[in-house]
């Protein structure tokens, strides 16, 4: 029988669309008749004991501590064999390739998944391979990230150089308005990462691997907060004149190409610009924000976590996968006006759409709305599938705009 290890595989419900990842990946693990082992935090395996009844075992392990998952697997190991290694969060990338290479299995190599997972790091690499990539640099002061903003403004990103769901991340055009932006975005060690504005309509690449190679399953549309990088909603497939398209596939595979990356799912942001594809962030890891039911709805019949699992082992694919996507799907995030909530309602009517994937609403009389500044402040979300992007895409802000929220200041 088939043993899998998962590292981070244990979400809360109100965690939404990663409680969905873990929910999804169980049940197409199960059907091929896998051993699930899994772990995570403490807290987190207390607060899914839904999935930790349906796993073989549990244990407690920090996902994002990279040393001691490797440690644990390989003392793990020496008395359950282990066939496959996978997790789905960001922070537990490294911790899943430094496993899967201290027991022989198949994975991303530790040395490729540090590099894409440091910002900096991965831009100059891609640089010097020819690729597209804004102007950075990695700043220890103030001062340095002036004196960039002063040479390639009016405007600048500051950002930490390993964060995720755009934490820490800043658009400045003021050398007033840095030192904040600094101190939101520093790490441990002092730095900061202080890149080009890119000019362009973003998009983001969503695929897996398999035998190796990257294959590209949508292309995402990106709907950004006005002035600023929080992402507010996705549409997918999204609508691209065929060259554009080709370009961005051909360079999103070139990229992951070069970083050598080989295993699981990808997922990499870029712009579309006047003088061609800027590549952005890249992530050995499934998108958030429910890209990945809506790949599974766009692509009907698709498994993304019993893909994964069936290219570790070895497992002959039953059917190739999709060239193009035969349906559409959108989400879009609650981001009411700041203040505490007075009312809600319209959530009945838009929780009973037939074409809804999903949907979350964290709200209620008496929670407090706090501005919008990353990913993680956002409020719920409606996400949809139906025959074609643009009726999805209606559909989304039709059921977004019948939820009425009253707030008081």
């Amino acid at each position: 029988m088939t043993t899998v290890l998962v590292i981070g595989g244990a979400a809360p419900r109100e965690s939404g669309f990663v409680r969905d990842i873990c929910e999804r990946a169980m049940d197409q693990f199960l059907a091929r008749g896998a051993t699930v082992i899994l772990t995570d935090t403490k807290k987190n395996l207390a607060a899914a004991p839904e999935l930790v009844a349906r796993a073989a075992d549990s244990y407690e392990l920090d996902f994002a501590d990279a040393d001691a998952c490797r440690d644990w697997a390989t003392e793990f190991a020496r008395h359950t064999p282990v066939d496959a290694v996978v997790g789905f969060r960001e922070y537990a990338a490294v911790s899943v390739a430094e496993a899967a290479a201290a027991l022989g299995l198949p994975g991303n190599p530790p040395e490729a998944v540090r590099r894409v997972r440091t910002k900096d790091e991965c831009r100059e690499f891609l640089r010097r391979h020819g690729l597209r990539q804004p102007e950075l640099a990695l700043c220890a002061s103030e001062d340095e990230a002036v004196a960039f903003l002063a040479t390639h403004g009016p405007d600048v990103v500051v950002k930490p150089r390993r964060g995720s769901s755009s934490e820490g991340v800043r658009q400045v055009s003021d050398p007033a308005a840095m030192a904040a932006a600094f101190r939101d975005a520093v790490d441990a060690e002092g730095l900061v990462l202080v890149e080009e504005f890119v000019h362009g309509t973003e998009y983001s690449v969503e695929g897996i691997f398999e035998a190796g190679a990257p294959h590209v399953l949508a292309v995402t549309r990106k709907h950004l907060a006005p002035g600023g990088f929080v992402e507010i909603g996705h549409a997918m497939p999204a609508p691209l004149p065929d060259t554009v398209e080709a370009e961005v596939r051909d360079t999103v595979i070139r990229a992951l190409g070069v970083l050598g990356l080989r295993r699981g799912h990808f997922h990499v942001e870029c712009w579309v610009t006047d003088s061609g594809v800027v590549l952005g962030e890249v992530h050995g890891r499934q998108a958030g924000d429910w890209l990945h039911a809506m790949l599974e709805w766009i692509h009907p019949g698709l498994e993304l976590y019993g893909r994964w699992l069936d290219d570790l082992l070895g497992v002959p694919a039953a059917t190739p996968l999709p060239l193009r996507p035969s349906r559409g799907a959108a989400v879009r995030f609650l981001t009411p006006p700041v203040g505490v909530v007075r009312t809600v309602h319209g959530w009945a009517e838009l929780s009973a759409h037939p074409s809804l994937l999903a949907a979350s609403c964290v709200l209620s009389p008496g929670s407090a709305v706090r501005p919008v500044s990353s990913n993680l402040d956002r409020h719920g979300a409606v996400v949809v599938g139906t025959e074609d992007t643009a009726s999805a895409e209606s559909l989304a802000a039709r059921l977004l705009a019948g939820l009425r929220i009253t707030v008081a200041d």
